[in-house]
C-alpha cells in the first residue's frame, strides 16, 4: 500500500477482529486475561497497549513512512514525554516563533527540570550553528511556525545535527504528512498534536511521536508506560476515523487558505499576510522544495486593534475560537488565546501582537468565507 489517500482510509488492519468490522472496534478495556501462566495475548493492560490504539498508531507510523509511532492523550503529552529523554544540564536549540503551549513548557517545566532551551530564528542556520556547544543534545523546529508561519530547512538542518551528534526534532502539526514528511528529509523524530489536522474534527485530543530509531523508541515507550499519559480506545477510534478524510480534507482546506490569503492581501485594511503558499512570503521558495503543499494556516495583521477586535466579534460562520485543523474554519487572538503565557519580549521579537489574528481554514464553501471575512472587516 503506498499510495497516501488509501493508507489514510486503509492504514491499519485489526488482526484481533474476525468478525468482518470495517471499523476497527473500541476496545474499551483496561485490562487483558492471560490464556495461561507465562502466556499473553500481546495485550496486558492498556495503559501498555490496547488493540484500538495500536492501530491508530501503525497508521500515523504508515502515514509518516516511519516504523514506529506512539500515541498521547494530547500533543502536549507527548511533548512532555518527549522531554523526559534529557538531563540536568542538557541544552535545546528551539524555533523561537512556537506555539505558545511550547514555549510554557520549555519555560518552566523544561527549566525546572535543568534543561536549558535556547530560542532562535532556525530559518537562520548560522544562528543555529553558534549555540551548539557540548552540552546541545537536539533542535527543535516548527515548520511553518505559530503563528508567524516561518519556514526552516528540514535538510538543512538534518545536516547540521548529523554533524554534531544532534537529534533533530519536528513539529509536523500543521502541514501532516499529508504535505510534509520530515522523516524523510532526515528528521529523527516528528511530533503531531494529533487534535488538530489527523483527527480534524475539534472532537478529541490526540498526541503522537513518530520516528525510526529503535533504541529511541524503546525509551520513549518505557517513558510513555510510565508516565501513562497514553491515548484511550475511544479517542484512538476517532482518530482512526478522523484520519480516514485526512488526504481529502488537506487539499480542500489549503485551496480555501491559497484563495483566502489572496483575498486579504488585496484588503487595504490588513496590512501583512503571512502563509507560506504566496509567492511573496520570503521562504515560498524552501517550502516548494520540502513540502508538496503549503497548509491551511493564515495569520494576517489589521492596520488597528479596533479592527481585530471587530473581525473577532463579527464573523459568523468562522468561529472565535482556539485550535486549528478541524473542518470548521476558527479564527483566533494569538495574544490572549494561543500566546497568553509567552513572555511579552518574546512576543515582541515575534511580531505577535494586538493587531494579529490566526486563521485556521476549514472545508466551507469558499465564497461562503469570504464573504463572512468581508462583512467582519466592514462593519
Amino acid at each position: 500500500m503506498k499510495n497516501f489517500n488509501t493508507v489514510c482510509v486503509h492504514g491499519s488492519h485489526d488482526s484481533n477482529n474476525n468478525t468482518g468490522a470495517i471499523t476497527v472496534p473500541i476496545y474499551q478495556s483496561a485490562t487483558f486475561a492471560h490464556p495461561a501462566f507465562g502466556k499473553s495475548t500481546g495485550y496486558d493492560y492498556s495503559r501498555l497497549q490496547n488493540p484500538t490504539k495500536e492501530c491508530a498508531e501503525i497508521t500515523v507510523a504508515n502515514l509518516e513512512g516511519a516504523k514506529h509511532a506512539l500515541a498521547f492523550s494530547s500533543g502536549m503529552a507527548a511533548m512532555a514525554s518527549l522531554m523526559e529523554l534529557f538531563c540536568i544540564g542538557d541544552e535545546i536549540i528551539a524555533s523561537e516563533d512556537l506555539y505558545g503551549g511550547s514555549i510554557r513548557l520549555f519555560d518552566n517545566i523544561s527549566a525546572k527540570n535543568g534543561v536549558k532551551i535556547h530560542f532562535v530564528n532556525t530559518s537562520n542556520l548560522d544562528d543555529i550553528k553558534a549555540l551548539i556547544n557540548e552540552n546541545t543534545k537536539a533542535i527543535f523546529i516548527e515548520t511553518p511556525t505559530n503563528p508567524m508561519m516561518r519556514v526552516t530547512d528540514i535538510k538543512a538542518v538534518s545536516a547540521i545535527s548529523k554533524l554534531h551528534k544532534l537529534l533533530l526534532i519536528v513539529d509536523n502539526t500543521f502541514l501532516t504528512p499529508y504535505f510534509q514528511k520530515p522523516l524523510l528529509l532526515n528528521a529523527d523524530i516528528v511530533l503531531h498534536s494529533a487534535t488538530k489536522y489527523l483527527g480534524g474534527h475539534n472532537d478529541t485530543l490526540a498526541g503522537f511521536l513518530v520516528l525510526n530509531d529503535d533504541k529511541i523508541a524503546e525509551k520513549l515507550k518505557y517513558i510513555h508506560k510510565t508516565t501513562g499519559a497514553c491515548l484511550s480506545p475511544f479517542d484512538s477510534f476517532l482518530i482512526i476515523r478522523g484520519i480516514k478524510t485526512l488526504a481529502i480534507r488537506m487539499q480542500r482546506q489549503a485551496e480555501n487558505a491559497l484563495t483566502i490569503a489572496k483575498w486579504l492581501e488585496n484588503q487595504p485594511s490588513i496590512t501583512e499576510v503571512f502563509y507560506v503558499g504566496l509567492e511573496s512570503h520570503p521562504d515560498y521558495e524552501i517550502s516548494k522544495i520540502q513540502a508538496s503543499g503549503f497548509g491551511a494556516m493564515i495569520s494576517f495583521r489589521t492596520e488597528n486593534v479596533e479592527l481585530a477586535y471587530k473581525i473577532l466579534e463579527n464573523t459568523k460562520i468562522i468561529q472565535f475560537a482556539e485550535s486549528l485543523g478541524g473542518v470548521e474554519t476558527l479564527i483566533t487572538y494569538p495574544l490572549t488565546q494561543t500566546h497568553a503565557d509567552v513572555p511579552a519580549e518574546k512576543l515582541e521579537k515575534n511580531g505577535i501582537n494586538n493587531c494579529l489574528l490566526r486563521l485556521s481554514v476549514g472545508i466551507e464553501d469558499i465564497d461562503d468565507l469570504i464573504s463572512d471575512l468581508a462583512y467582519a472587516i466592514s462593519c
